[in-house]
């Protein structure tokens, strides 16, 4: 009896220290006011670290999925994300918005000469795919059939992936279209998460891409833009934003520089929202397309399909009865936490880190679909690119540092406007050695260009890649446009407007993250407004040999503005001089543009009222990209015949004139200008 008295004891003793163990804690957690239920769903997560993935399947509505560190609300058959639970908040999403509309795929698309429409894809049934301790998969799928008249017309499955230990989830989608069904277009198909506005307030995109950032409530207060997407933040919760520009395209990426980019509750444990793309096979126009990221919200994409910084031509065009089918993703939405105290922005460091595995990852083996091949049924090639040019060098020269890819077949270059195919890029080395890996079955052309050079590069040849197939190529040549030896030159061939003049913003527009270094002048709002000061009453005048295209070439072809509304054309001139004039044969202008907005470029020699002018593009382009921040949009590449009676000995001046004066955004941004003589024997 006295031994069951002194156990009585004890336990009364072990009961009290916990009652004061609680009390401790919550008076610790109360200067965040969190309430009693969060504190015991974070120590319920705790607990459950190291527990099995768990599938909880009994409600009607909604599907939820813990795996111990991250806990997912899905709603059935839909498939929205309702609610992330992570590190003991309820929610990373934002409840203000509606359930349907905090994390979602979504589809922009139009029937042929019709308004587009904007879609949230809704999946019609729920299927468990796989279901054990390590690994939970599963699928809302979205049926079309022709009584579905007004909705985009395919199958579409979106998967979910859920593993033990994994502080997040993956996810993908297969979209597919039967034979018989109609003609469509598609512009855009994006994964979308509104974050939870009390928390998220720090972006990162990129290691110099990083800042607090507004809220929405920010820029709903704001004053709106010549550009719709762009505001002035004129009454601001933090008063350290107030008079800044912003627009989500000042954070937009290359598709081979976006693989991380998310947000950063600085909460004191911060937490961090991200989303990794580990490859861009399912993306389209090649690996120099640029897109959204992260943007005020807070917002998180994944830019799948979309007409950004190129224009309507890239979007996806589907025939009368054309069958298709293409799996976009996965892509892994990655949460991660600093311990108490720890410096929130290491988070980032450490979301590089995790990308970085995912990236060595892939193709991953765990993918339910049999859409999605593995490692052992995917190919590769592997060669050696050389250039040919003998008005540089005699002998061959190494493609340093080219990009090379494979992509449907087609002309050479284009890749940049394809969009229904996987596309496989690689960036060769010095010496112009490549190795393309993990490249779907299929057939493929070879496609290069090569940093340096105009033009475009194509092999042959029709590329077969079969599973475990391994293609050698060898030694491929490439020769890029040139008729004859240089007289003059503009710019370096990259394909961007960089190395040209890109004045400094108006002090008024200013995003203050951009104004440590001029490298990304580019990205300030109303730039195009700037060559009406620069050029008040004269346009831009570029003497070769004297003038210095870094400061005297205005990175962008654009209209003067004349009233606040009015825009009127504008002719640069090219001064040069000629020592003689061979008239055995033409001299050719050879002209690469960056991008071009609704633009008709006119090239007129020594007479600037030659009408029809000696040289038109015609109306071209839709990249938007002068508007939108961007360095370039699409490539152009013209060879222009010059006969040799439209040049005299002495001073010589070529015209050009964008022609199209409708719009402030309209214009043209070059990539590179060379003067050729004729070829030489």
């Amino acid at each position: 009896m006295e031994k069951v008295n002194r156990i009585r004891k004890w336990g009364s003793l072990v009961g009290c220290l916990g009652v004061i163990f609680l009390f401790v804690f919550l008076l610790a957690d109360s200067s965040e006011k969190t309430p009693l239920r969060r504190l015991l769903s974070s120590k319920r997560n705790v607990r459950e670290s190291n527990h099995n993935v768990k599938l909880i399947t009994s409600h009607d509505e909604q599907v939820v999925v813990n795996n111990g560190l991250v806990r997912v609300i899905l709603s059935r058959p839909d498939g929205h994300v309702l609610g992330i639970q992570y590190n003991g908040i309820d929610n990373l999403l934002d409840t203000e918005h509606e359930e349907y509309d905090r994390g979602y795929l979504d589809v922009v698309w139009n029937e042929p000469g019709k308004l587009g429409v904007f879609q949230r894809i809704r999946g019609t049934t729920f299927k468990v795919i796989t279901a054990n301790k390590d690994q939970v998969e599963l699928s809302f799928t979205s049926t079309w059939n022709s009584s579905l008249r007004g909705r985009v017309p395919f199958n579409i499955d979106k998967r979910y992936i859920f593993q033990r230990n994994v502080s997040g989830y993956y996810f993908y989608a297969i979209f597919e279209r039967l034979e018989g069904w109609p003609q469509v277009e598609v512009d855009q198909i994006r994964i979308v998460y509104k974050l939870h506005q009390d928390k998220f307030r720090f972006m990162a995109i990129s290691d110099s891409m990083q800042r607090i950032m507004p809220s929405a409530k920010d820029r709903a207060k704001g004053q709106r833009l010549a550009y719709p997407e762009a505001v002035l933040l004129t009454n601001t919760s933090n008063p350290k934003l107030r008079g800044e520009v912003d627009d989500k395209y000042q954070y937009s990426l290359e598709n081979k520089d976006n693989n991380v980019h998310g947000w950063i509750s600085e909460d004191d444990p911060a937490v961090g929202f991200w989303m990794i793309t580990p490859s861009n096979e399912f993306r389209t126009s090649g690996p120099n397309k640029q897109d959204l990221t992260s943007h005020v919200g807070p917002t998180n994409l994944n830019m799948f399909v979309s007409t950004h910084y190129a224009g309507k031509e890239v979007g996806m065009k589907f025939e009368e009865g054309e069958p298709w089918k293409k799996v976009f993703g996965p892509s892994f939405i990655y949460l991660n936490k600093v311990s108490e105290g720890d410096d929130p922005l290491t988070l980032w460091s450490d979301a590089k880190v995790k990308m970085l595995n995912e990236v060595n990852s892939w193709p991953y083996n765990f993918i339910q679909s049999e859409d999605y091949p593995t490692s052992d049924q995917r190919g590769s090639v592997t060669g050696q690119l050389v250039v040919r040019d003998r008005y540089i060098h005699e002998k061959l020269m190494w493609a340093q540092f080219a990009y090379i890819g494979l992509a449907a077949p087609g002309e050479a270059g284009s890749w940049q406007r394809e969009s229904k195919g996987y596309q496989f890029w690689t960036q060769a080395d010095k010496e112009g050695y490549f190795e393309i890996k993990n490249v779907h079955p299929g057939d493929y052309n070879l496609y290069a260009w090569v940093p340096g050079f105009i033009g475009d590069y194509k092999a042959n040849t029709t590329i077969t890649i079969t599973a475990g197939g391994k293609v050698e190529l060898g030694i491929l040549r490439y020769g890029p446009p040139r008729q004859g030896p240089t007289l003059w030159e503009i710019g370096i061939p990259d394909r961007t407007a960089a190395e040209f003049y890109v004045p400094n913003p108006y002090a008024t527009l200013l995003n203050s993250l951009y104004t440590t270094t001029t490298s990304d002048n580019f990205r300030q709002y109303g730039l195009w407004e700037r060559y009406s000061d620069i050029y008040r009453n004269q346009d831009l005048i570029y003497t070769v040999n004297v003038s210095d295209y870094s400061k005297d070439w205005f990175f962008a072809h654009v209209n003067r503005r004349v009233s606040n509304r009015t825009y009127e054309a504008t002719t640069w001139q090219i001064n040069f001089e000629l020592e003689t004039v061979d008239t055995n044969g033409n001299y050719t202008l050879q002209l690469a543009l960056a991008s071009a907005t609704n633009a008709e470029l006119q090239v007129r020699f020594n007479d600037a009222l030659a009408y029809p002018p000696h040289f038109s593009t015609g109306v071209i382009g839709g990249d938007n990209a002068i508007a939108r921040h961007g360095i370039h949009g699409l490539y152009w590449l013209y060879n222009i015949d010059v006969a040799s009676n439209l040049l005299q000995v002495g001073k010589n001046i070529i015209y050009l004139r964008q022609s199209r004066s409708s719009s402030q955004f309209q214009g043209v941004m070059y990539d590179y200008l060379r003067l050729e003589a004729p070829p030489e024997n």
